[in-house]
């Protein structure tokens, strides 16, 4: 008895993800002096210091996909790997993931050095750039 897999694949379809997030805002803590040239740094462990503040970088769980495309250029797993080998190597942590844009403006606003990555523009922190 051979079945259609036409249920198969249009509940596939259904479930994929939505299109990819459209724009990416990097932002920072106000008090924080960064350029949009210093994201990649930052968040490959290059750059963890700006103007004597220690920097603080956030992970968005929700964007990181279309972060790591758009500006570090490499998938999670390259990343991963990355923040393996920077851990073994340096002593260094890799950046704290949170689940949410709320969650990454909360730490950003809270912490001197926050940087970090969101779908939306959010009052209180500086938008450094948009991707």
């Amino acid at each position: 008895m051979k079945r259609s897999l036409f249920p198969v694949v249009l509940c596939a379809s259904l479930m994929a993800p939505a299109a990819a997030i459209a724009d990416i805002y990097l932002i920072c803590n106000p008090s924080l002096t960064l350029s949009a040239d210093d994201a990649r740094d930052v968040f490959i462990g290059e750059k963890q210091l700006a103007g004597g503040v220690k920097l603080a970088p956030f992970d968005n769980s929700a964007a990181q996909n279309e972060f790591l495309a758009k500006v570090l250029h490499m998938d999670a797993a390259k990343y991963s790997t990355l923040w393996t080998k920077k851990g073994f190597r340096e002593g260094l942590n890799a950046p704290a993931v949170k689940s949410s844009d709320l969650e990454v403006v909360a730490n950003v606003k809270a912490n001197p050095g926050g940087v970090g990555y969101v779908t939306a523009p959010a009052a209180g922190v500086t938008v450094v750039r948009k991707y």
